[in-house]
């Protein structure tokens, strides 16, 4: 029989990228679960693969042939039984720090608990016995084959990460027939690199992305400066990424926009940087191929197309791809051009959240702290600078709306002479609003409440519970609660409580009352600004602003020419004209 491959994809996965990580050498033990990966490799010329009826023996093996030769071995069992026999040789290879790959196969892991033959629970492993321990999915859709890539990955790699051992990949199958793939598909493989490794070269057009990033210092803003200098780089960032240096881009406005190809601003290669982004927008700008960087050496793969990890400072993995000549910023400056011409292009927008934040953004005052609530505040803000100065935070770690207000005051007592402005909705107001009373709480905040009666999130024009329409007020956006925008509970509540209330209801009483609140002096005491907005307005705000750029005939000419070429796109005009 020639060789042909399984049709189930999470072994497919597995061999793929076993190959493309160069592991050759396998020991198989007999059985019939196994047999999607024993009978697609075994005329497979890549592979060095030997029998052991004993699985216990098959470990042992392993071990004596890993410490041997300096290579990472396969080993490959069916169920019932079969992985509780390599636990002694597995103990070995933890404790000498041996890379032995465990490969157990398994029926459906639902399957689990409900008495069926040969059926056994490889969830939970010893402390001492691997390192990392994966279950695949059966593979139903592309999020299972992300899911298999991911952890198949994630366990090679660590077979020799830091001093290296033991890991275990579960394999369920359906014991799928025939065997009839000649050709082993592609996947996708991801690579650790370390200071002591080879660097790859970076090409094409280079883009930097900053999750929630603590602030830089000067002397880590100066190196990535040098670096977007040298690679013709630019960097994306949001309010929480604690980037101020000269290739800053608040990319959200022009990520945002609904009607315009993006296209030509999307990087080749991406560098992942930083944690969680509250940006989803820029998120999707990830171009190719995504590079990420950080101390830890984790695989997160947050658009879905990470390449390498760099386990290093974010100052080593720049300072290495600074010796080049080059000193060009031109993909800098057409990002930045681009997002000029959008910014002075935005609409007439109604009274909201975003129309407020393109008001007082640019006001706070140089020196401030301005705290962000989830998630429409955030994204608000996203839309527009603030000044040099101005440093801005948002809870994107566990991304609730739960703790804005409570983060806002903490950061406050650090410093009493410095004001602390929080923008946030009214649900996250009230749901935080109790430590407003703690004794601690000085006279340098000003809280900003967009006060719309309703989970205005919920009623967004590109939400899915807009679907619902207004079905969705009662439950899903919970409207009516706290007092259903009365103009007393939080004025009363904020002034009982020693603070200056300011309210607005339409544009003009916000500008009347905005130079108060955002005065540069530290008053006798903190402010609170409510402001009263609808839904709709908020949710057409929204609109408005990601369909400043309108490019349909545009962007139909230049698919056009992407697909017939400039002299198919002659021939239909020439047609057009008869």
């Amino acid at each position: 029989m020639s060789n042909s491959h399984t049709k189930e994809i999470n072994t497919q996965i597995v061999i793929s990228l076993l190959k493309s990580h160069g592991i050759r050498k396998v020991i198989t033990s007999p059985g019939g679960t196994n047999i999607a990966f024993v009978g697609s490799i075994q005329k497979d010329p890549f592979f060095e693969i030997y029998s052991s009826v004993d699985e216990r023996s098959a470990a042992y093996m392993a071990c004596g042939m890993a410490e041997d030769s300096g290579e990472p071995v396969v080993i490959s069992c069916t169920g019932a039984t079969a992985a509780r026999n390599y636990i002694s040789g597995l103990t070995e290879a933890y404790y000498r720090n041996l890379p032995i790959l465990a490969l157990t196969s398994t029926q459906d892991v639902a399957k689990v608990g409900h008495h069926i033959a040969q059926v056994t629970d490889r969830s939970s492993m010893q402390n001492d016995i691997v390192n990392l321990s994966v279950t695949l999915p059966i593979v139903k859709d592309d999020d299972d084959i992300w899911d298999c890539e991911i952890k198949v990955n994630q366990a090679i790699l660590e077979l020799k990460r830091k001093n290296g051992g033991p890991v275990h990949i579960n394999v369920p199958t359906k014991y799928t027939l025939p065997f009839e793939n000649k050709v082993l598909p592609n996947y996708r493989v991801i690579k650790r690199i370390t200071k002591q490794d080879k660097l790859p070269q970076l090409e094409g057009k280079v883009a930097v992305f900053i999750g929630s990033h603590k602030k830089f210092t000067s002397d880590e803003t100066k190196t990535l400066d040098e670096f977007c200098l040298r690679n013709n780089a630019v960097v994306f960032c949001d309010h929480t990424s604690g980037y101020k240096g000269k290739y800053r881009l608040l990319f959200s406005l022009l990520a945002a926009q609904d009607k315009m190809d993006k296209s030509a601003f999307k990087p080749d290669t991406l560098i992942h940087i930083g944690d969680i982004s509250g940006d989803y927008p820029t998120l999707g700008l990830s171009g190719h191929k995504v590079w990420r960087v950080n101390e830890d050496g984790e695989i997160r793969d947050t658009f879905r197309k990470l390449h390498y990890v760099f386990e290093m400072t974010e100052k080593d993995f720049f300072s290495s791809y600074c010796g080049g000549t080059t000193n060009d910023d031109s993909y800098f400056q057409k990002c930045e051009d681009r997002l000029n011409e959008i910014r002075i292009s935005i609409p007439e927008l109604p009274f909201s959240n975003i129309w407020a934040a393109s008001i007082v953004a640019p006001q706070i005052p140089p020196g401030s702290t301005v705290h962000l609530g989830i998630l429409s505040s955030l994204r608000s803000w996203n839309y527009f600078n603030v000044a040099e100065g101005v440093h801005t935070a948002s809870n994107v770690g566990g991304f609730g709306t739960d703790g804005c207000l409570s983060s806002l005051i903490g950061a406050s007592l650090n410093h009493s002479e410095r004001l602390y402005f929080c923008v946030l909705g009214d649900q996250a107001f009230f749901y935080d609003m109790n430590v407003m009373g703690n004794r601690h709480v000085g006279n340098n905040l000003r809280i900003l409440v967009i006060n719309n009666g309703i989970g205005a999130e919920f009623k967004r024009y590109n939400s899915a519970a807009a679907y619902f329409e207004d079905d969705a007020d009662e439950f899903i956006a919970a409207a009516k609660h706290f007092g259903n925008k009365s103009p007393l509970l939080i004025k009363n509540y904020s002034e009982n409580l020693g603070f200056e209330y300011l309210s607005a209801s339409n544009k003009s009483e916000l500008n009347n009352v905005l130079t108060r609140f955002v005065n540069s002096e530290i008053t006798n005491q903190s402010m609170v600004l409510e402001i009263f907005t609808d839904s709709r307005d908020e949710s057409k705000a929204i609109e408005l602003i990601n369909s400043t750029v309108k490019e349909s005939k545009s962007t139909l000419k230049a698919g056009m020419k992407k697909i017939l070429g400039q002299s198919g796109v002659n021939l239909v005009k020439q047609i057009a004209k008869k």
